[in-house]
């Protein structure tokens, strides 16, 4: 669900309080394990991570006034979501991740491009996640996105 709020913290108090701890330990965990450059906030209504303008000025093409997004977390009504632009943009990225999947979770991985779905939040895989947000550093993630921009 898109909440109508400015903050990361806001964001938090906004969350259904039963799924509190789950987010909260999923936004601890990209936080420890996410490469310096990225900047936490909110994007979309969701609580997310940007490269921002400071590093990369031209923003995101769709509207250059949002910092390039990367990653985001949000409460959906039925699952809890993770967004993850590098799965989507990445072939080799998405692979590992949907090979490591089975590795840390009893759950059927349930993905879309940039999406996976946790329909029971206990069972997110919280290792996983840490290792598969530690992959990109932001310049990794100019990079493919600018190379997939001019390709289309």
């Amino acid at each position: 669900m898109q909440y109508h709020v400015n903050t990361p913290e806001d964001y938090m108090e906004a969350i259904p309080e039963e799924r509190r701890p789950y987010i909260e330990k999923l936004r601890d965990t990209i936080n420890s394990n996410l490469p310096k450059g990225f900047q936490e906030g909110i994007g979309y209504g969701m609580l997310g991570w940007s490269i921002p303008h400071s590093t990369y000025p031209a923003g995101y093409h769709c509207d250059p006034k949002t910092p390039l997004p990367f990653l985001s977390i949000a409460s959906q009504k039925n699952f809890v979501a993770l967004y993850h632009m590098g799965v989507y943009a990445d072939k080799e990225l998405h692979d590992w991740f949907v090979g490591e999947y089975p590795k840390h979770s009893k759950t059927k991985l349930d993905m879309g491009k940039s999406c996976v779905r946790f329909k029971k939040p206990e069972a997110i895989p919280y290792e996983l996640i840490g290792e598969l947000v530690s992959k990109m550093t932001p310049q990794q993630w100019i990079d493919l996105y600018e190379s997939n921009l001019k390709a289309k």
